[in-house]
């Protein structure tokens, strides 16, 4: 007990040792453990119970893969609150936060750093007006100028706010673009309708109408963009969660647009309404020309299945699809991890003459 009680005023918690984490806490009655790694105490898992270990001590242990992050609260009764014995904590996208951790060979990207030899991007903010947006007239959108003079494909983001700052994906672009891992690469971040997003990202045809008639032509006004009559399905869609089901429905309903797809965590859930199923009847189709798709999904998350099942119809319909599953959970810090991949997966330097 003595050792533990050095740790606690030494370490942050939970303790890691090798691939089995250790929570404690101190009062009269503890709390249990909700996060990533029991989809937060809902669906299937169960929420992880501490155990008494002196007089007002209790621990609380389970084992992760060595490579895991993990995101998680303290949960009593119907509240939640923060680990006291955990500093890092983390924004939850809903105006609350989480607190984080992470075992012994997870690794932050070096993608996100601002290096001083690194040419950087501009990003300049506009506002865009529209008869095609579901809920009010008008959307925010950030343009992400390469440090290139050369023509570039365009990268439309969903949740762009979120994946601007959160994800920091102009950071990514640069380095990787620096690096000559990728081809230069243009970007149109989104923001989404707020309390429509739901409605926005669920495969609809009005809101690629909106990309199509007002961002496409704005990116193309600001930025030296490639001719997509000349080089077909060259422009890319990005997203995460519902934005990366939107993301699969723009590749496969305009490949001939954007026919690179990089979708993070992707919402194909079957029991969301109709729309999802409609990505199926068109995979099931032949496109013509096949859209390049990076799928990735965390181990923890309730859309796994549904992920590996999305990618074994596109697999078996003969797209080219790069899958990828990470011992993680929900949230921007995994999808910023595993975004350098999905662009050289989809934008590398060999395809690029």
């Amino acid at each position: 007990m003595t050792e533990l009680l050095e740790r606690v005023s030494s370490e942050q918690a939970p303790f890691v040792d090798g691939n089995r984490a250790t929570f404690v806490y101190r009062g009269d009655q503890p709390p249990v453990v909700v996060g990533d790694f029991n989809n937060w105490g809902g669906w299937d898992g169960e929420p992880l119970e501490f155990e008494p270990a002196g007089s007002d001590t209790w621990l609380a242990s389970l084992t992760l893969p060595v490579d895991a992050y993990v995101e998680y609260l303290f949960r009593q009764g119907d509240g939640i609150s923060l680990d006291p014995f955990n500093s890092r904590t983390m924004p939850n996208g809903l105006g609350g936060r989480h607190n984080y951790f992470h075992m012994p060979a997870w690794e932050d990207t070096w993608l996100t750093r601002n290096v001083a030899r690194v040419p950087h991007g501009k990003v300049t903010r506009y506002e865009l007006y529209s008869d095609h947006l579901i809920v009010g007239g008008k959307r925010t959108v950030h343009l992400y100028h390469p440090p290139s003079d050369e023509a570039c494909p365009l990268l439309i983001v969903f949740d762009g706010d979120d994946y601007l700052r959160r994800a920091r994906l102009p950071q990514i672009l640069d380095n990787l673009i620096h690096e000559r891992q990728i081809r230069p690469l243009a970007a149109a971040f989104v923001n989404h309708a707020r309390q429509a997003r739901f409605v926005e990202y669920l495969c609809s045809d009005a809101h690629l109408a909106f990309l199509v008639s007002h961002v496409l032509p704005l990116a193309a006004e600001h930025l030296n963009l490639v001719d997509v009559d000349a080089e077909p399905g060259i422009h890319g869609v990005c997203g995460a969660s519902m934005g990366g089901l939107m993301a699969l429905y723009g590749g496969v309903r305009l490949p001939e647009v954007f026919g690179r797809v990089l979708s993070q965590s992707g919402a194909f859930l079957p029991d969301l309404p109709a729309k999802p199923a409609l990505i199926r009847e068109l995979i099931g189709r032949d496109v013509g020309r096949p859209v390049s798709v990076y799928l990735d999904v965390g181990r923890f998350e309730p859309l796994l299945d549904s992920n590996r099942e999305m990618h074994r119809l596109l697999r078996d319909k003969g797209y080219p699809v790069t899958y990828r599953e990470l011992n993680a959970g929900h949230n921007y810090t995994s999808w910023r991890n595993d975004l350098g991949a999905g662009l050289v997966a989809l934008y590398g330097q060999p395809e690029h003459p």
